[in-house]
């Protein structure tokens, strides 16, 4: 049962005002709770990571290659939702600690092909076990994540289709 205060009676238009104050307050913000819970879970990750000798943006450009390699910094920098410019810095550390190569295509001089090296390779045999480390660290089923990543996802869709000016379903 929802209470209904004696001015809400008397002005209905309070109800929603309130509402409206109410989408004003931090904690209401999707925004806020997105950007604390982002922090948050990369945090969780430092010390699980800090055992492959990875940095968070090191892992995801890893994950890519583990997916395939060798691929373009551009493939890359796509399937990561970041600008080459992003990714480049973090190619160059993962290549001086002797993960990956840089090599210019042949046929396309232009095109930047990054491959695995034996040992970038090899570390995805330790990485299998970053997702039951962050599961365990998170308190989260294999079935929760599945849940948080589906709605995560979702709302990736919806921002790219609100970008793109194409009303969702």
């Amino acid at each position: 049962m929802t209470d209904v205060t004696e001015e809400s009676r008397e002005n209905p238009g309070a109800d929603a005002a309130g509402a409206a104050d109410d989408d004003l307050l931090l904690e209401q913000q999707l925004c806020f709770a997105l950007t604390v819970a982002s922090r948050s879970v990369v945090g969780a990750y430092k010390p699980v990571l800090d055992k492959l000798g990875l940095t968070h943006p090191q892992y995801l450009v890893m994950l890519s290659l583990w997916e395939s390699s060798p691929r373009s910094v551009r493939d890359i920098s796509e399937a990561l939702a970041q600008e080459p410019a992003t990714i480049s810095p973090l190619l160059r550390r993962l290549e001086t600690a002797g993960f990956i190569t840089r090599q210019r295509m042949a046929g396309n001089e232009r095109t930047l092909a990054v491959g695995l090296t034996a040992r970038g390779a090899a570390l995805r045999q330790q990485a299998t076990e970053v997702p039951v480390a962050m599961m365990a660290r998170l308190g989260l089923t294999r079935e929760q994540v599945g849940q948080l990543h589906a709605s995560m996802m979702d709302l990736i869709a919806a921002t790219r289709a609100a970008a793109e000016g194409t009303p969702r379903r």
